[in-house]
């Protein structure tokens, strides 16, 4: 099995069907008894890590058939055992009550990490529902504060922001003093299962390790839950197919304009940081909103992502010296297929194609169709900082170049790479693999520093 952290692989890992609302699910906090239907859960994650699938599949509803059609089935739970590494045991269920499902949370101990597999039932006992995530308990005590924090310095407190149906909570980092501060949005890369405020990623916490460190440094710091995890069934399931814009966006542009009318905040000096495919968003969403002091594009990418994903395929095909056997050929011509289809011109909305195995809206791509993140850059008057890791694996040192060729002669704009980085921007040693994403690490002191330093220059 290949491993493939690609953006759009992360963005619907975790997310293969959900009916439930988040707002519903909000409301059943009560535990309900025991439920007999346990036994049913119980047997369909039996069928699905003895990669039954067969038999799994007999289990969904017709909607989840559709989600998750037999063709996609492997390949999806193989991306969870890529990440995860293979299935140990259960460790425990929960089951609650939510509206006319029932949800059942199952607590599981795979080689790399903890998840939660929740899996819901209809009435009639059939799937209606199944993702994955890691499991918080795992993700929140494997996490230290990095030596760099000093908590004396900044308080931080619960937020929400946002318009009906789509309210994110979130956490606002303050620093201690009269103000105003500068501040920061922080913004996510792509995946529901790094798609927390933290940007929790097995046992390190990008997010927390920037929101921390910087609030740490004199700037408030704003990071809130990402949509497709806060809300997952609603997304995928709503009248308006998912594109950027319901992913991103909207929601970024929003913490902007909320974080504007805090006390404390200088609203003249609001910042974005988009990391991942927030930086390959960050001039999109910046061009639209004049509120935005400033950007901070960390790892951004440049290119289509459907060429990322091929690009991901091979050099992870070559890490694992695989590019002469059957399933080294059979990933990347998959990947090769799967541009083609993405780039064809006769490619209609409201279809799905599928990117790494997993399905995904037409819409998604053909809304990103001619958008280049770089010439959008150039006609921003705002500064801007562009980091990278030299070490980077999903986003390399050729979208870097990007950068630098079409803005390194600004001067509001500032490039620099880290030889011994990954994508989170969490030190390396020797080649890197994407093993690391599952080693404690926090984001490297300096890049603190530098994205501080920078912030209040400006």
């Amino acid at each position: 099995m290949f491993l493939a952290r690609t953006m759009i692989a992360i963005m619907f890992l975790g997310s293969f069907w959900n009916p439930v609302r988040a707002q519903d699910a909000a409301r059943s906090s009560q535990q309900a008894p025991p439920s007999t239907d346990e036994a049913v859960v119980r047997q369909f994650i039996a069928d699905v890590t003895s990669k039954n699938f067969s038999a799994a599949e007999q289990r969904f509803t017709e909607r989840m058939a559709q989600a998750l059609p037999p063709e996609k089935f492997p390949a999806t739970w193989n991306s969870v055992l890529a990440q995860f590494g293979e299935f140990q045991s259960i460790e425990g269920v929960s089951h609650r009550q939510a509206g006319e499902y029932d949800v059942f949370a199952v607590n599981c101990k795979f080689a790399r990490l903890k998840g939660v597999l929740t899996v819901t039932l209809d009435a009639q006992q059939r799937v209606a529902g199944f993702n994955m995530s890691v499991s918080v308990e795992a993700a929140v005590s494997s996490w230290t504060a990095p030596a760099y924090v000093d908590s004396a310095a900044f308080t931080e407190r619960a937020i929400t922001f946002g318009a009906s149906p789509w309210i994110l909570p979130g956490t606002l980092s303050m620093p201690k003093g009269a103000g105003p501060f500068p501040a920061i949005v922080l913004v996510h890369g792509s995946g529901t299962i790094a798609g927390d405020q933290d940007e929790t990623y097995g046992p390190n916490k990008t997010f927390k390790d920037l929101a921390w460190g910087l609030s740490s440094r004199g700037i408030a710091v704003l990071r809130y839950t990402k949509r497709t995890r806060q809300y997952s069934a609603t997304v995928m399931s709503g009248p308006e197919p998912l594109t950027t814009k319901q992913e991103t966006i909207d929601d970024a542009r929003a913490a902007v304009a909320f974080l504007a009318t805090q006390a404390g905040i200088d609203p003249k000096h609001i910042f974005l940081a988009g990391h991942s495919l927030g930086g390959y968003l960050a001039p999109r969403i910046a061009s639209g909103d004049p509120q935005i002091a400033g950007l901070i594009i960390l790892a951004g990418s440049t290119r289509p992502l459907e060429d990322m994903v091929l690009e991901q395929i091979r050099a992870q095909v070559a890490r694992q010296h695989a590019e002469d056997t059957p399933q080294g050929k059979k990933a990347i011509a998959d990947a090769e297929n799967e541009k083609r289809i993405i780039e064809d011109p006769s490619l209609k909305p409201g279809t799905r194609v599928t990117s790494v195995g997993v399905p995904v809206p037409s819409d998604y791509f053909l809304d990103l169709r001619g958008y280049d993140p770089v010439k959008i850059a150039q006609t921003l008057q705002v500064p801007m900082l562009i980091l990278q890791g030299e070490k980077d694996i999903q986003v390399s040192m050729v979208d870097f170049m990007n950068w630098k060729a079409a803005l390194g002669s600004r001067k509001d704009v500032t490039l620099k790479s880290y030889p011994l980085l990954s994508h989170m921007f969490m030190p390396v040693a020797g080649a890197a693999t994407g093993e690391e994403y599952n080693q404690s690490a926090h984001v490297e002191p300096g890049v603190i520093e530098d994205v501080a330093a920078w912030v209040k220059s400006r």
